[in-house]
This record gives C-alpha cells, sequence and structure tokens, in this order.
C-alpha cells in the first residue's frame, strides 16, 4: 500500500467519525445548565404549555375538530363552511346551535374539543348573569336550567361547562386564558427578537468602530431612553388604530436599546484582541472580523440577557393592555382580565385567572433566566 492509499484511507477514517451536535465548549454549558434542576424544568414546562397553546384552536373551540355529515369527513376547525350545506341559509356555521347540532348528528358524528368555547364565543345558558362563576359550583339542575331539555339536555355536559366562569360579557374565561397566554408569548418572542438583531446590529457598530460613531450613538441613545416610555406608548396607542402589528412596532421603538449597553461593552473589549488585530493584518475585512470573529463572544451575554426581556415585553403588554391601550377590543388578553377582575370584586375568578397565568408564565421565564445565566458563567464552564 502506498503512501497515498495511506493518506486517502485516514482521510475516509476521519469523514467517518460523526462530529458531535454541540462542541466540547457547549456541552459543558448545557451540563451547567441541567444541573440548575429549577430552570431546566421551567424550560421543559414553558416548551410543553407554549406548544400546547399554539393547537389552542383544537383545545378551546366552538366547531368540532372532525364531523362527518353525510358520509362526507368535514373539518371544520380548519375549514368555514356555510350553514346551508347543513339546511340552513347563514354564510357561517354555528355548530353550537341545537338544529345544526341535531342535523349533524342525526346524520353522522362530531368530534369536539375538550373545551366547547373559544376566545370570543358567548355562552347564552349560563344560569345567572354575567360575569358568571365557575360551572362547577352550580348543582346540576341549576346549571342546566336554560337548555331546552333541563338535566337531559344533551348539550348540558362538560365540554360546555365554564371551568374558570366566565367573564362580563359571557366569555369562557378558560378559553381566553388559553388563547391568551399563545397571544403573550408569541408577542413577547416577535419583539425580543426583532429588538435583539437591531440592537446587536447597533451595538456591534458601536463598540467596533468607536470615535465619533460611538459617542454620537451614545448621545442618541441617551436621549432616546430619556423619554417616558410608557407614557409615549399610551399617546401613540390612543392615535393609532388598535392592532398587533401596530402595538408591536410602536413597543419596537423603545425595546432595542436594552441590547445596546450589553453588546457595546462586549465589542469595545475585544476589538483589540490579538486575534482580532492577526485578522486585520490579514486583509479580514470589519464585518467578517464583527460577524465570525466578535459577534460569537457577545452573544454570550446577550443570550444570557434574553429571558429577561421576553419577560419585560410581555409584562409591558399586559400593562398596556390593563390600562385599555394595547390589544383590539375582544382580543383574548390577560391584561383584560385582571383589569376585569379590578371592575368585578364580586368575581374573583376574573383576576386570579390572569394573575396565575401571568404569575406562572413569568416565573418559568425568570427561573430559565437564571439557569441560563449559569450556564454561561465562565467560573463555571471553564473550572
Amino acid at each position: 500500500m502506498t503512501d497515498t492509499d495511506l493518506v486517502y484511507e485516514e482521510v475516509e477514517k476521519a469523514r467517518a467519525v460523526r462530529r458531535p451536535f454541540l462542541s466540547p465548549l457547549n456541552q459543558r454549558r448545557w451540563h451547567n445548565f441541567k444541573a440548575n434542576r429549577r430552570g431546566y424544568w421551567s424550560l421543559w414546562i414553558f416548551l410543553i404549555l407554549f406548544v400546547l397553546s399554539l393547537f389552542a384552536e383544537f383545545i378551546a373551540n366552538d366547531r368540532p375538530i372532525v364531523a362527518s355529515y353525510q358520509g362526507e369527513l368535514l373539518f371544520p376547525v380548519v375549514v368555514d363552511y356555510p350553514e346551508e350545506k347543513f339546511g340552513g341559509f347563514y354564510a357561517t356555521t354555528d355548530y353550537r346551535d341545537p338544529f345544526i347540532a341535531e342535523e349533524i348528528e342525526a346524520n353522522g358524528w362530531m368530534i369536539w374539543p375538550p373545551i366547547r368555547y373559544n376566545y370570543q364565543t358567548v355562552n347564552r345558558e349560563i344560569p345567572e348573569g354575567t360575569p358568571a362563576k365557575p360551572s362547577w359550583m352550580y348543582d346540576e339542575e341549576t346549571r342546566c336550567k336554560l337548555y331546552p331539555g333541563g338535566v337531559d339536555d344533551p348539550q348540558c355536559r362538560l365540554g360546555n361547562w365554564n371551568w374558570l366562569g366566565t367573564d362580563n360579557q359571557g366569555r369562557d374565561v378558560l378559553a381566553r386564558s388559553i388563547y391568551g397566554f399563545r397571544i403573550s408569548v408569541l408577542f413577547g418572542l416577535i419583539l425580543t427578537l426583532f429588538s435583539g438583531v437591531i440592537g446587536v446590529a447597533a451595538g456591534a457598530v458601536q463598540g467596533y468602530y468607536g470615535g465619533w460613531i460611538d459617542l454620537i450613538f451614545q448621545r442618541f441613545i441617551e436621549i432616546w431612553t430619556s423619554i417616558p416610555v410608557l407614557y409615549l406608548l399610551l399617546i401613540i396607542a390612543a392615535v393609532l388604530p388598535p392592532g398587533f402589528w401596530i402595538l408591536l412596532g410602536i413597543m419596537l421603538l423603545f425595546s432595542w436599546v436594552a441590547f445596546v449597553g450589553v453588546v457595546r461593552a462586549e465589542f469595545l473589549r475585544a476589538r483589540n484582541f490579538e486575534y482580532v488585530n492577526a485578522a486585520r493584518a490579514l486583509g479580514v475585512g470589519n464585518r467578517t472580523i464583527m460577524w465570525r470573529h466578535l459577534l460569537p463572544n457577545a452573544m454570550v451575554a446577550t443570550l444570557t440577557f434574553l429571558p429577561f426581556i421576553l419577560n419585560g415585553s410581555i409584562t409591558t403588554l399586559t400593562s398596556l393592555d390593563f390600562l385599555g391601550f394595547g390589544l383590539p377590543p375582544g382580543s383574548p388578553s390577560l391584561g383584560e382580565l385582571l383589569s376585569q377582575g379590578k371592575q368585578y370584586p364580586g368575581s374573583p375568578w376574573l383576576g386570579l385567572s390572569g394573575f396565575a397565568v401571568i404569575s406562572i408564565m413569568l416565573s418559568l421565564l425568570i427561573f430559565i433566566g437564571e439557569a441560563t445565566r449559569d450556564a454561561f458563567d465562565p467560573r463555571k464552564t471553564f473550572k
């Protein structure tokens, strides 16, 4: 066997060896993260709750998941069928209507979600005025008295219960909590992502180039951060029409600043390191040095900061909703639940439901942030 064949064989062996998914450094970081049991289990609980909320339409909805009518398989949860398909005349089908329900059951079957309400479904069979207390607090006769068949009515079943009561418009509190959790987390994630991109880019430019660029940017940020953010948010939100993306854009105007200081400090510290000077001497461009050599080091501090920024984004959205300047009226909002709890002190299930969801969500994020901080702590990673 020649030397060339030996070299070729060694190369093939090297290719056959699978590289680990995580580098040794990141493996140690993951080990440190798992060592914080509270943060590790908080991450799993939060991910499970968030993934479940993404399928909220299959958990809480006023439409069946799957239905069979006259031999045809239907998917009302994702397809909007006209009522004329079932003998009615409206443009959209109300599957909770006794006539429609009896027609489908007589000619097929329906599989409902566990909760037969979405965030805007009004329950017209509650036994007393709104806000109504949880269904399990009524006896069976009282709970079913407004149904046509009373206790024997087939619609008076667990799926139609309001497990956490209703709000002031007769909407199911549990359904609104599930949808409110989803929209709060999605809003916080999108805002944190966009803020991170803008803030990291601004901090990187400031820290790497320094000089007049850094000086001008710093004076601008000092002026910008001196503006009373909450008051300005209230003014802009009162002028512009309410909406998810409009509110996101308004909050993005100020939230990106939180990332600048951390990234700028990392770039200022590392821009004159030997490996950076060596890269410059080899003719590597500034953009490549910033992206490939300096940014990975700066991202360590940024990733540690992310869960707390996400926490603050969700809290700000909840505060605006509580004050009535957040999401459009009728949207599933945890802040609105808290506001109704304040408005109706005799209905504690409103405030307690919103408080429980918000406190659990924010506590999980705080625990995840603490575990992330431990994972990237160099004293623990390089010990």
